[in-house]
């Protein structure tokens, strides 16, 4: 049986696994968390009760946590295009750059986009601040570093990368990265790849979801 996975196409961490997936070229059941798929939910909080996504489900073994998927994959496909190398080092600069883009890039943004959501009265515009602070922040130290680099660590596309996509997509739509040409450059590398791609048109008819709106001249 595929492994089952459960998630939404809209979601950035959801799309973090799913790009992984189409790297490896491993096929998986999407069990889609909408509205419309009741029982898909009923299935998702049995196994994770937190109500976080995406998880995946096979054989009795349940995976939460984008990153945890992503190793999960490199353990059942090792042959193929490699998410996380086999050198020691090269693994650890491949985990500490997921980290960095999970923690420093979709951390704020998701922090800016789930404000919107809140009522007048309940925001935090303090909190907004910070957020928008960090991404300049994260936005300058990835100009510099990827100056030198085609890929999150490296010459070879990998973990870091997949948590690089999505992220950076809906970052640039609540704060545009503004002539970092080099961050600018890899974010272009990130949107011809195929396997992203796939996710951007997958996603296409959700835009009217994003709180705030998509920015029209972005979207792509």
């Amino acid at each position: 049986m595929l492994p089952k996975l459960y998630a939404h196409v809209f979601s950035s961490y959801s799309q973090k696994a799913f790009i992984a997936f189409c790297e490896k070229d491993e096929p998986f059941e999407l069990r889609h968390l909408a509205p419309e798929n009741p029982s898909a939910g009923e299935e998702w909080l049995k196994l994770w009760p937190i109500a976080k996504f995406p998880v995946l489900e096979h054989d009795g073994e349940t995976v939460v946590e984008a990153s945890s998927i992503i190793e999960w994959l490199e353990l059942r496909r090792p042959d193929g295009p490699k998410m996380i190398p086999d050198d020691p080092r090269a693994a650890l600069q491949a985990r500490m750059r997921d980290r960095i883009f999970d923690a420093y890039v979709m951390e704020p943004m998701q922090r800016i986009v789930f404000d919107r959501l809140r009522p007048e009265g309940d925001r935090d515009p303090h909190g907004v601040a910070k957020a928008h602070e960090m991404l300049g922040k994260i936005y300058d130290w990835l100009d510099g570093e990827m100056a030198a680099r085609e890929w999150a660590a490296g010459s070879e596309f990998g973990i870091g990368d997949c948590a690089a996509a999505p992220s950076l997509f809906y970052a640039d739509w609540v704060q545009p990265f503004d002539g970092r040409k080099h961050l600018i450059a890899y974010y272009e590398r990130l949107r011809a790849r195929p396997s992203f791609a796939r996710c951007v048109e997958d996603a296409r008819a959700c835009r009217d979801f994003f709180p705030g709106g998509a920015p029209k001249d972005r979207v792509g």
